[in-house]
Parts: structure tokens; sequence; C-alpha cells
């Protein structure tokens, strides 16, 4: 029984986050059936989101696994990204502001690529796909800062991976902070947010389900099958 003078409960606006990447993927129509469009997704919780959309869209899925270097003391700051293959991204702007040495870079870098290497062992089961010049839906379920997928931007806009840029670059999320959604905006191409609640408390208020993913739920996500290529057979 709620308690006099309470105010009614305020459903949160996705059930979990299957119903998020199908509400997103409403949100993402004008990108359904055509062949340049990847989706890739920032795991763990961005990947159920991603695969909802991916289905939708009829689109392949993948995952970017990007590690934020975060400034010691102001981790949701990033000063710079790694992904696969030894590319470091470093965002010069946050390090002359900081006036953090060098050596603070490495040593921040050290240490997330222990857990980037983890990552891409338990996820890759398949060479990562081609991105030149294909449009990129970037996934996760929600932005609170949003430190992160600028990490993936960036990292995608210095060629991560290496070689290979995308002609286009989405971020789509179901959940963020107005704010944040702006910011972006400024960095990405498109910024697709399918809810800003405010006030924006944080990514798990948007859920009435928000769960940890694990290794094994990625995997499995990952496992389905890729969309079949459009056209005829060949012989």
């Amino acid at each position: 029984m709620r308690s006099a003078g309470a105010g009614p409960a305020v459903r949160p606006p996705f059930r979990d986050r299957a119903e998020a990447g199908r509400v997103l993927a409403g949100r993402l129509g004008a990108y359904a059936g055509r062949p340049d469009v990847l989706v890739l997704a920032l795991p763990r919780g961005g990947v159920p989101v991603a695969a909802e959309v991916a289905a939708a869209l009829g689109a392949p899925l993948d995952v970017l696994v990007v590690r934020k270097l975060g400034v010691p003391g102001q981790e949701e700051l990033a000063m710079g990204a790694i992904a696969g293959g030894g590319t470091i991204v470093v965002n010069e702007r946050v390090i002359r502001q900081t006036g953090l040495p060098p050596y603070v870079l490495h040593q921040v870098a050290r240490r997330e690529r222990r857990e980037l290497e983890r990552r891409e062992r338990a996820y890759r089961r398949r060479p990562m796909p081609q991105v030149e010049g294909r449009t990129v839906l970037l996934v996760d379920d929600g932005l609170a800062t949003g430190s992160t997928m600028r990490a993936a931007v960036l990292a995608l806009r210095e060629g991560i991976p290496p070689g290979s840029r995308p002609a286009r670059i989405v971020v789509a999320v179901p959940a963020a902070s107005r704010r944040t959604c702006e910011e972006l905006q400024d960095e990405a191409d498109e910024v697709v947010c399918a809810a800003t609640p405010d006030p924006f408390l944080a990514v798990g208020r948007a859920y009435g389900r928000f769960e940890q993913i694990s290794d094994d739920q990625v995997r499995a996500l990952l496992d389905l099958p890729l969309p079949a290529p459009d056209g005829p057979a060949d012989g």
C-alpha cells in the first residue's frame, strides 16, 4: 500500500534490454535492409539491445571492444581509448587540460589492455567485419556521461580496426540524458536516443530489469546467424 502523500509509481521506459532494442529499432527504420549497415555493440550491456536492432534491420551484428582510458581520479573523463591490434587513440585536448605526463596514459593503457584482450578472446569468434565505407550503428544500453561511447566514436574515427574508417557513425541508445545526447551530436554523424527521462538518474533506472550480462550471454547472441546477403545466389 502506498504511503499517504506518495506520488504515483513511475514505470521505467523499458521492461528489459530486449524491449529497449525493439523500441530503438523502430527509431532506426531508415537503415533497414541496407547492405552497407553494420551494427556494433558495446559489450556487455549493449549486446542484447544491439541484437534486437540488428535482427529488425536485417543487419550483421558484432562488437566493438573498446576500453576507455580514464583520467586517474576522474575515471569518467576519457583521455583516450584502446582497441585490438595495439591501437591507442589519445584525446590530446584532455591531455593538455589535465597536464598529465605521458607515462600516466601508458600505465592506464597497460591495465585496461588486459581486460580488453580478455574480452577479445571471449567474444571474437570470427574476424572483425570490415567497416571501411560502411554505416556503423554504435549501440549501447544507455548513456549517462557518454564517456565510453565517446571513446568508441573516437576509436572508429581514428581507424580502429587499423586501416579502416566508416562512412557514417550513428550512435543509437534506448535511454540517455538529454544533455549527453546533444553533446554527442558534435562527435557522431547522427545520435538516436529513444528516451531521455528527466531527471536522468542512471541507465539502470530506465529498465524494469537490468541484470548483469555474462560473457556466455554475449557469446550466444554473437553466434546467431548473420543475415543472408541480398541478391541471387551464385550459379
